[in-house]
């Protein structure tokens, strides 16, 4: 299958390099045709990776990965081309950090709306699902790295994009049953507001190596 992957920064890279490690064709893109870490990605990555503009990756992708920073996400989106994005399948792994303050950065969106809806909002025929925002990026791609039943995310107002999201995140090495289905995109507010969290763990922790999990109490009336 074909991926269009924007962005060049250690979550594209990271996701690019397991989608090409798991037999699929990816195209990283930047601003430009040309960006010198997306030409040097693409020569380590081998035959079946490539690289280009927004455009050209979106164009290329019959999913494509949002991996750019939250800041300049709709412009980056904006410039890949709506009618390259038609109807595709968009996965979101955004945040909407806000470093004009120093560290730790704030956000930029909450509460009443996020990084999520607004991309949904300005590309109203692509199919945005939010996911994979709450963890470290080589979590991301290899969750077996950290032992016991973590959790990723998913949001977004498609069923069926869900759905397909859901088995690429299998391919990944995400249990299905580790996946949880927040409901719309609107529940994008949440796993984005929980960066501020992660960040303070990561601090805490000294490494983003970590993840949350979500455990639940037994039904006390199933016996």
């Amino acid at each position: 299958m074909r991926y269009g992957v924007l962005g060049t920064g250690i979550v594209g890279a990271a996701i690019a390099s397991r989608l090409v490690a798991l037999g699929h064709e990816v195209k990283m893109g930047s601003r430009a045709a040309g960006n010198e870490k997306a030409v040097a990605w693409a020569a380590d990555a081998g035959t079946s990776a490539s690289e280009g503009s927004f455009a050209d990756a979106a164009s290329f992708g019959e999913i494509v990965f949002n991996c750019t920073s939250g800041s300049g996400s709709v412009d980056a989106l904006e410039s890949a081309g709506a009618d390259n994005l038609r109807s595709k399948i968009l996965i979101d792994v955004a945040n909407p950090l806000d470093f004009s303050g120093g560290m730790p950065p704030t956000l930029f969106v909450s509460n009443t709306d996020s990084l999520g809806e607004r991309i949904q909002r300005a590309l109203p025929e692509v199919r945005v699902v939010k996911a994979l925002n709450t963890m470290n990026c080589e979590v991301m791609v290899a969750p077996e790295m950290i032992a016991g039943d973590h959790t990723a995310f998913i949001c977004g107002d498609d069923e069926a994009a869900k759905a397909r999201v859901r088995e690429l995140l299998g391919e990944f090495g995400w249990p299905s049953q580790r996946v949880i289905d927040l409901g719309g995109i609107e529940a994008a507010r949440g796993t984005e507001m929980f960066l501020p969290l992660w960040l303070r763990l990561m601090a805490a922790e000294g490494s983003g190596r970590f993840n949350i999990g979500l455990l639940t109490a037994a039904d006390p009336e199933a016996g």
